[in-house]
């Protein structure tokens, strides 16, 4: 074989193998680096309401790119409302991002178990442990004066005063919001502030939390404590007990904020 073919075997061999551990070495470090971000927000709302109480957050987080679902709680169980949010959860194309106001914090706390669900985020919420109900989250904090507003019809299914909503519940908002939300407010199953969390998926999901700092149905310091606890990323605000209605482009920011950083490694998506 000639000097000359020698060296054109010499060159070809020393390319293929530059580029074999060019593409190596690319994809080691693909497969190293934490993939970030999620598309899908899945939204659980809390008691004495509906999946309106996110009418306000939902355009600002679309208009962001992000696919964005309310679900409708039954409010009957802590079960029937997990299942909901998992109904949605599977309908998602890739993870999701799981946010739950009030008692839905409570709601995400279990269904947050979920494969596909990245991260959670609590607003002005509750965050149970594991084996713990809201009941017991709730007695290790002074109650918040819109409790005393709370009424129970006689199939043990509970809803807030006029009152209530008025000046505890929604307290920041125009008038005619108050009013709507007085009419559209769903009564709740008295029962389920027993009901404990089988488990807390926040211990193994990254969470956020943003609370109401003038918040006369959740104690501000129980939020702040909760936040803490869970080691949430927070953001406090100076709202009522519904800041996505209140203060909602700070919300929506907050929320795209933690779907936009959010570790999604190893979680499924489908």
């Amino acid at each position: 074989m000639s000097k000359i073919n020698l060296i054109a075997i010499g060159m070809v061999a020393t390319a293929l193998f530059a580029f074999v551990s060019r593409q190596q070495i690319e994809s080691g470090q693909k497969h190293e680096e934490p993939q970030k971000g999620v598309k899908n927000i899945v939204l659980v709302h809390g008691a004495f309401a509906d999946g309106s109480s996110w009418s306000k957050v939902i355009p600002l987080l679309e208009a962001k790119g992000f696919k964005v679902t309310a679900v409708q709680n039954p409010l009957t169980s802590l079960n029937d409302d997990v299942t909901a949010a998992k109904r949605i959860i599977a309908l998602q194309d890739g993870p999701v991002l799981l946010v739950g106001h009030s008692w839905g914090g409570v709601v995400i706390s279990e269904a947050g178990n979920d494969p596909k669900v990245a991260g959670l985020v609590y607003m002005a919420a509750f965050a149970p442990d594991t084996g713990e109900s809201l009941n017991d989250v709730a007695k290790t904090a002074t109650p918040a004066p819109g409790n005393e507003e709370v009424r129970a019809d006689a199939a043990g299914f509970l809803s807030l005063t006029p009152r209530g909503i008025f000046e505890d519940f929604a307290q920041d908002l125009p008038m005619p919001e108050r009013k709507l939300i007085l009419a559209t407010q769903g009564q709740w199953a008295a029962f389920t502030t027993g009901e404990k969390v089988g488990k807390a998926a926040w211990h193994d999901k990254p969470s956020w939390f943003i609370i109401g700092g003038n918040d006369r149905m959740i104690n501000p310091g129980l939020q702040r404590t909760l936040a803490k606890k869970i080691g949430a990323k927070s953001l406090e605000l100076n709202s009522s007990h519904v800041p996505m209605l209140s203060q909602p482009a700070k919300v929506a920011a907050f929320i795209a904020n933690a779907a936009s950083t959010v570790d999604t490694q190893g979680i499924a998506s489908k």
